[in-house]
């Protein structure tokens, strides 16, 4: 088990398999190396944990809840697509689109869900460049879809 494994166990997060995706396209690809992940959602064993929009149907902390499952779920993506969560170099940049309310403007502090587990889990190298985007509308109606790219040791 690798040590960044380890430490999510420690917290009390266990990586299944990578979701499936929804329509035409892979969860992650790699470039040189870069690995591309394709936007996941907060899904647990296949269901959205919520479904909404933030600022109307869901609190900002429930948005934080569903982006830091959203982060568990790209782990997930990774491992399966690079096998040793060790392999990480450094976390480069997330995307972040929040389903939002009309007016709604906290998009930060529902997108801190997913950069504070990766700094939690990886440290200084989990630090990252981040946008978090207001979106009127997601797939299925997801509170939050996240994608991100992450540089790999040589």
């Amino acid at each position: 088990m690798s040590q960044v494994e380890k430490r999510l166990e420690e917290m009390g997060i266990v990586l299944g398999t990578a979701p499936t995706p929804a329509a035409e396209y892979v969860p992650a690809k790699t470039v040189n190396n870069l690995v591309y992940t394709s936007g996941a959602d907060c899904r647990i064993n296949g269901k959205l944990m919520y479904e909404g929009k933030v600022g109307s149907d869901l609190t900002v902390a429930q948005g934080y809840e569903a982006s830091r499952q959203v982060m568990v779920n790209l782990l997930s993506v990774l491992k399966g697509h690079i096998g040793d969560l060790d392999r990480v170099k450094q976390i480069v940049k997330l995307l972040g689109f929040v389903n939002s309310a009309d007016g709604f403007t906290e998009q930060p502090y529902v997108i801190n869900g997913a950069s504070e587990l990766l700094v939690q889990v990886f440290g200084e190298k989990g630090r990252h460049a981040r946008s978090a985007i207001s979106s009127n509308e997601l797939p299925f109606n997801t509170p939050v879809e996240i994608e991100m790219i992450v540089e790999l040791e040589e």
